[in-house]
């Protein structure tokens, strides 16, 4: 597929894919989220592929939300179908079995925010600034922002965001627990890449386990979270990389994974 709104590049086992809108402040639509599902699904199918960086182009925005313009004029029943199209874009994403680390540069509103809490990661620009400023134009998040945004910060935290459409910082939004690092904006493409060539050398296999079992469990009764995580340890225990990683402890050296 020729992509027309990502940018796409690769270096060792890390795939970046980045939002390519600068004039429209990397603002999602139609075609844009078709392009992330079709490149997350290559990705899914390249075990080359253990690490992607997900990023916006420009210095001024991740994604500053979704495209108003688009979506503004549309029928309920198609308005719908919109809000559709970017949950089950974002799920897939979301539940790719490999690390997805946000790198937000900027803005990061609405659909964007969405999507960056889509992600298993989000490291962020000091610059950066974080919201789900849907009430002010009269609609609510309609990409999973009501529904990730309280599994990650909690009820109160969420609906003030929700409601007030405010926007924060990102020593906030790291305060809240939506990023897990803030970095001074001209370091963060340096530090991001560093971290996923980190886990880019990890056994790819105890990754997928661990996203998993948080992903799939953290909906489960505690009782059938813990036989989830369980089995999956049991499982990963009959891997080459499991062996591989064992023998290199006993043997003080660094693994080699291949992710069997």
């Amino acid at each position: 597929m020729s992509y027309q709104n990502l940018l796409i590049t690769d270096a060792v086992a890390v795939r970046t894919v980045t939002l390519n809108r600068p004039d429209k402040l990397n603002a999602l639509n139609s075609a844009t989220m078709l392009e992330l599902r079709h490149a997350f699904a290559e990705i899914k199918a390249d075990a080359q592929v253990r690490v992607v960086v997900l990023t916006g182009s420009g210095t001024k925005a991740f994604v500053a939300g979704a495209d108003i313009a688009e979506f503004s004029g549309l029928a309920p029943i198609d308005a719908r179908e919109f809000s559709l199209i970017g949950q089950r874009t974002f799920r897939e994403i979301e539940t790719l079995g490999k690390p997805v680390l946000a790198a937000v540069n900027g803005f990061c509103l609405g659909g964007g925010m969405e999507l960056a809490m889509a992600c298993s990661l989000r490291i962020a620009a000091d610059t950066a600034k974080f919201g789900q400023p849907e009430v002010n134009l009269g609609i609510i998040p309609g990409f999973g922002g009501t529904q990730r945004l309280p599994r990650l910060v909690g009820r109160s935290a969420a609906l003030e965001l929700c409601l007030t459409g405010m926007n924060i910082n990102a020593e906030r939004a790291h305060q809240l627990g939506i990023v897990s690092r803030v970095i001074a904006a001209a370091e963060l493409t340096a530090e991001v890449n560093k971290l996923a060539v980190q886990l880019a050398g990890m056994a790819p296999l105890a990754l997928r386990g661990v996203l998993d079992a948080v992903i799939y469990g953290e909906d489960l009764p505690l009782d059938q979270g813990l036989d989830y995580e369980s089995q999956t340890f049991g499982l990963l225990t009959s891997t080459e990389d499991m062996k591989e990683g064992a023998k290199a402890f006993l043997e003080k050296r660094k693994a080699i994974f291949i992710g069997r």
